[in-house]
């Protein structure tokens, strides 16, 4: 993954786990708007607040090997922005860019973001399977991708998932298809930078009680070492135990 900047890994997820999330996800996106620019897409809904909304992406979330990778890549890590993507028929090509250009750091520099890309329908290049350019992770900061540059298609099957860099250049392919393209994207990022959602506040309390202890942590319950992040002197997680 270093190397190329990404590397798709099967066998992530059983048929009986993507097609419960699936489902579950379809219930959220009956009630979930279209996108408000071309970043987000037009024809294109996304589900914000992911772990607010739905239970069956828990297990995917800290799956030991993406737990592993993350150990190795980032060292301390949280979620930064979960969220379900279904690209609709007619979607254009989202542009090229890189995750970890939210934040004002001098390149080049280590990697603080990693994400991972998880196909819930066939990823292709009809449907609007996301493209990328390899190795661009490690380009010059004042380089961006022309027509001259290899744009590759990450063609997947539900029960895989595609783990890629911050700095790698990507985007959304276009959907050619009368049908959309469904999958989800769990971003993480080292624990010393703000993530991009505040789970905190997307998550309800009563829901982010009952999680998994690694899954709280994950949301931003959590110290980074020696100690930020703590609440009124405490690990915010003793805090998130007490009942309001």
């Amino acid at each position: 993954m270093t190397d190329d900047g990404y590397v798709v890994v099967t066998g992530m997820m059983s048929d009986e786990d993507v097609q419960a999330a699936r489902e579950d996800l379809g219930r959220v996106l009956e009630a979930t708007k279209t996108g408000r620019n071309f970043f987000e897409g037009f024809s294109t809904q996304r589900v914000y607040a992911l772990f607010a909304k739905t239970r069956t992406f828990d297990q995917a979330a800290t799956n030991p090997l993406l737990l592993g990778v993350l150990d190795a890549v980032l060292g301390h890590y949280q979620l930064s922005a979960p969220v379900g993507i279904r690209i609709g028929p007619g979607e254009k090509a989202q542009i090229l860019h890189c995750d970890d250009s939210i934040y004002p750091l001098p390149r080049p520099h280590p990697t603080v973001v990693v994400n991972t890309m998880w196909p819930l329908d066939p990823f292709t290049q009809e449907n609007g399977a996301t493209r990328f350019v390899p190795g661009s992770h490690r380009w010059a900061p004042d380089r961006y991708p022309t027509e001259a540059d290899e744009v590759a298609v990450a063609e997947m099957q539900p029960g895989s998932a595609m783990f890629y860099l911050g700095g790698l250049w990507h985007g959304g392919g276009a959907n050619l298809t009368e049908r959309p393209r469904l999958g989800v994207i769990l971003e993480y990022a080292s624990a010393w930078l703000r993530p991009q959602e505040n789970h905190c506040l997307a998550v309800p309390r009563t829901i982010a009680r009952d999680l998994p202890e690694r899954l709280q942590e994950l949301l931003g319950y959590n110290i980074y070492p020696p100690f930020v992040g703590y609440v009124d002197g405490s690990h915010p997680r003793k805090v998130l135990a007490k009942e309001e």
